[in-house]
């Protein structure tokens, strides 16, 4: 006797065939499927507009942040001034660039100049110490006390630094001297801004902060943006 085969029990109208018409959400054997291709293309210029905003972000804090390094240097200096005596006769050399020091001497009325800032009620004098062209001093006036009469102080305590170093509230304040006097300050000339503790300066660390966190943001989001696009 032979025995037949037990049939199956599968239906077969489940079981999609090679030949039958495209399911939707099925790929085809050989083929894409059609719905993946009539999927709008990413939003290329849209993201390289991003990208390129970030970058500039990124950029300016990172200019923002080296524009403040000795501002900042200077706020987590020694809090204990340094003695130099006499400014007329003290040594440069021998003192420290961007530190609080103490000192003393006579102002020269020949090369002063007057300026003021933004939102402030005080106005500012730069003179040189009487004697040197290569040693200044800044001092605050009051407002109200700037007049023919007005008398500068003797005595000093403040942030001695170099011009070119002196940060972004002394920007441009060597080209201003040249520009009234006619007569630059001379190379690797010293500040001295009186009244400028480095605890005073601790806004600068604040402010340095804020931009370093930004420019980790934005090289954090520009690293997500083109890891996607690969």
């Amino acid at each position: 006797m032979t025995s037949e085969a037990p049939q199956s029990t599968v239906p077969t109208s489940s079981v999609p065939e090679l030949g039958s018409s495209h399911q939707p959400g099925i790929l085809e054997p050989y083929g894409v499927d059609p719905e993946l291709l009539a999927l709008p293309d990413p939003p290329r210029r849209e993201r390289t507009l991003t990208v390129g905003l970030l970058a500039m972000t990124l950029g300016a804090c990172c200019l923002m942040s080296m524009a403040l390094r000795t501002d900042v240097a200077y706020a987590l200096s020694s809090p204990a001034a340094l003695e130099v005596g006499d400014l007329r006769e003290t040594s440069l050399s021998s003192v420290p660039d961007n530190r609080f020091v103490r000192g003393h001497a006579v102002l020269g009325a020949v090369g002063a100049i007057r300026f003021e800032r933004p939102f402030e009620t005080n106005s500012y004098r730069v003179s040189p110490v009487a004697g040197r062209r290569d040693l200044w001093v800044e001092v605050a006036i009051p407002a109200g006390e700037e007049s023919g009469r007005y008398v500068p102080p003797t005595s000093f305590a403040g942030r001695l630094v170099v011009f070119d170093h002196a940060g972004l509230r002394h920007r441009g304040l060597a080209k201003a001297i040249e520009a009234a006097t006619g007569d630059g300050v001379a190379p690797g000339a010293r500040l001295l801004v009186d009244g400028e503790a480095p605890s005073l300066a601790s806004w600068v660390v604040a402010l340095l902060a804020v931009f370093v966190a930004f420019a980790t943001w934005n090289a954090f989001a520009i690293a997500r943006l083109l890891g996607r696009a690969r």
